[in-house]
């Protein structure tokens, strides 16, 4: 059957509830945080949308008015890829195209209340990006990045030839990494100055490699990496920035450490968080950030050197005695990032708990036994980012299951909170989408408590009976957290008439560093326990559920676990199956890229404990294989090897067991095309209804 015929059987299949489809998550609006200017009054951010009709993204960059929410467009211009504020009334912005570099880029300068003032004020030879910038006395310091050459000048793909030959020879780890294979260029921060004239901005001097002369620095840190690994100084007189070790392979180890550099780049970049006889982490580095007066530095670390896992720590880094201080060591929560107050005073933390991006106030000054408040509860979804409009107001960019980003003011001394701008109120494909619709439960697991989320469609009646979308999140070491997610989306399965159940079990974060480190070398233990007892617990506690009229879908490590419930009991008590970039055997994870992750989680290699590996192997219960499988992989997955998801299915076929794959070529771990996508969720939801529909 051709892809057409078979969308077209799936789009029979799909029969939609209340509205909410496949098109509507994709193609609705995407907003990035919101970044105020320094007096609070206007914030900056970027929307992008899809349209299945004309089959093509549109982007802009808005402004939000933070006194009436009123917002209008900044930027129509594709090629505006980042802006910054550099004034309270003009803002630096790169524009994506160079009129006399192939392959180049521009920065601009535009005043945001005359549009007539807009002017180009350097040209960058490269594809640079990542922009930052400072306003200081003589004009503006700015950092952006981009590739450069082993000799540090900027690599530009536009401006070279077309090899003759399209070998790639290695004689080391590295050899690719997420969807890359790796290249002699690496990432770098280039520094740069315009100096200002009468009010006019102008390029001072040529980009400066920060990194030259201390070799296999890289910065930002692949695959995702971005701005939250560098920073300048309130000053715009120095750079701090993180990198993994320079001498450390990355294949095998996470350590990375915090950096400091002048922004003049005469001087080459120290390490301020060696391991030493007094400074004892040796883990992943993340989130340096200067203090507003620039005396200080936060940052973040783990302990363990080769679990990227492991608990995030609070350092403040004194730049004038040169010591390190750790806050609230024992705070067990699953820390993601941190910033600064208005004044200085304040680390506002962002941190997963229960489920839940929370924001969290410490003072920074706190001594190591003091725990950070909570500042936001289970009303607020998940924090994406908070910034300082005031000493008592921050400006607060959330999500939850049902609505993507959307902005509001909270005033910290009352817990005001004021809505600025609703996705639900405002965008045509969330309307009619409400949080009732959520809720969550807690039940025994297979060793403590476990926390699961139930999210039902719209116009729900409990008086019938609901087919289960059982859903089981990657990571492992992560969570489903009530915030917004395009590929994964437990609201779009409720829509289509079932009820999502998504459970945290053993190994997700947000539950306290015991919970979430008891899954290394017990894959298929623990968890599984806990999703078995999960589904047994939401049927006898929701008589709206209907036990016979269940599939469970996974992807990652969730695509793992439905390959080793397929070999098990509960394989049985599902209609369906669904398995995205899942691992086919334990035994193959010495071709995944990262090979510290399952060094860690199956302490050691395959060579030093075989038994660890075959243990937890889902190849080994093929003999049980026999529910209906749809068996998703992509060619650019290098996390999990393509052929992982094609043994996965042979072994399905060749036992004549009902399955079917699909497959992404240009696709790596996630599906990120939007014409991909909506194909993946039709795929996913007509292979699903499918096999309930005759039930």
């Amino acid at each position: 059957m051709g892809i057409k015929a078979w969308i077209s059987v799936v789009s029979f299949f799909c029969g939609v509830v209340n509205g909410f489809t496949p098109e509507q998550l994709i193609s609705a609006p995407r907003r990035t945080a919101a970044i105020p200017n320094s007096v609070g009054d206007l914030a900056i951010y970027y929307v992008s949308s899809y349209s299945f009709e004309t089959h093509k993204n549109t982007h802009t960059w808005n402004l939000l008015d933070l006194g009436t929410g009123d917002t209008s467009v900044l930027f129509p211009e594709p090629e505006v890829s980042e802006v910054v504020w550099i004034a309270d009334n003009a803002v630096l912005y790169i524009n994506g195209t160079n009129a006399d570099i192939a392959g180049g880029v521009e920065l601009w300068v535009s005043d945001i209340t005359d549009s007539s003032i807009r002017y180009k004020a350097a040209s960058l030879a490269a594809p640079l990006a990542n922009l930052k910038a400072v306003s200081t006395p003589s004009g503006v310091s700015y950092a952006v990045s981009g590739l450069a050459y082993p000799n540090g000048t900027a690599y530009n793909a536009e401006i070279l030839e077309e090899p003759l030959s399209s070998a790639r020879i290695y004689d080391s780890l590295f050899v690719r990494h997420w969807d890359t294979y790796i290249t002699p260029q690496r990432y770098a921060i280039f520094a740069g100055s315009l100096s200002i004239s009468n009010g006019v901005y102008s390029s001072s001097g040529g980009l400066k490699n920060l990194f030259s002369g201390i070799e296999g620095l890289e910065s930002p840190v692949q695959p995702f990496g971005g701005t939250s690994d560098f920073d300048i100084s309130p000053d715009g007189q120095k750079v701090t920035f993180l990198s993994k070790d320079p001498v450390l392979n990355p294949a095998n180890n996470t350590a990375s450490y915090i950096y400091l550099v002048p922004h003049s780049g005469l001087e080459k970049p120290v390490a301020i968080n060696l391991p030493s006889e007094s400074y004892s982490p040796e883990g992943a580095s993340a989130s340096p950030v200067f203090s507003p007066s620039g005396k200080t530095l936060a940052y973040l670390q783990q302990d363990e050197n080769g679990y990227e896992s492991d608990k995030n720590k609070i350092y403040v880094y004194d730049l004038e005695n040169q010591s390190i201080s750790v806050l609230s060591e024992d705070w067990d929560r699953s820390l993601e990032s941190l910033s600064w107050s208005k004044d200085g005073k304040i680390l506002l933390l962002i941190a997963g708990e229960y489920g839940r991006g929370k924001l969290w106030a410490l003072p920074a000054t706190a001594k190591n036994a003091e725990k950070p408040k909570a500042i936001t509860g289970t009303e607020n979804g998940s924090v994406g980012l908070a910034v300082p409009l005031s000493d008592d107001e921050l400006l607060l960019s959330t999500s939850s299951f049902v609505s993507s980003a959307g902005f509001s003011r909270l005033q910290l001394s009352s817990g005001e909170v004021t809505t600025l701008l609703d996705p639900n109120a405002i965008d045509a494909e969330l309307k009619g989408i409400s949080k009732s619709s959520v809720g969550d439960f807690w039940y025994q697991g297979a060793a403590s408590k476990v926390h699961g989320w139930i999210i039902k469609p719209e116009g729900f009646d409990e008086e019938k009976k609901y087919p289960i979308a059982f859903l089981i999140h990657g990571g492992p070491q992560d969570s489903w957290a009530d915030a917004w997610n395009t590929r994964w989306s437990p609201k779009v399965f409720a829509e289509q008439g079932y009820v999502s159940i998504a459970i945290n079990p053993t190994g997700s974060t947000g539950y306290g560093k015991e919970f979430e480190d008891a899954i290394q070398n017990d894959w298929g233990g623990a968890p599984y326990v806990d999703l078995v007892k999960g589904f047994e617990y939401i049927l006898e506690t929701y008589p709206f559920l209907d036990a016979d009229r269940a599939v469970a879908l996974g992807a990652s490590y969730g695509g793992y676990m439905v390959n080793w419930i397929q070999g098990h009991d509960f394989g049985r008590r599902f209609k369906a199956l669904v398995t995205h970039d899942g691992v086919f055997s334990t035994l193959n994870q010495i071709t995944s890229e990262e090979l510290y992750f399952p060094q860690h989680d199956f302490n050691g290699t395959l060579w030093d404990d075989r038994a660890n590996f075959e243990r937890w192997d889902p190849a080994a219960h093929i003999v049980n294989w026999s529910t209906p499988q749809l068996v998703i992989h992509n060619d650019l997955d290098y996390r999990l090897p393509f052929p992982e998801g094609l043994a996965v299915f042979n072994a399905l076929q060749v036992r004549g067991v009902p399955s079917r794959f699909m497959n992404f070529p240009d696709e790596n771990h996630l599906v990120l095309n939007p014409e991909n996508s909506l194909v993946w969720h039709k795929e996913v939801i007509g292979w699903i209804n499918k096999w309930i529909a005759d039930i």
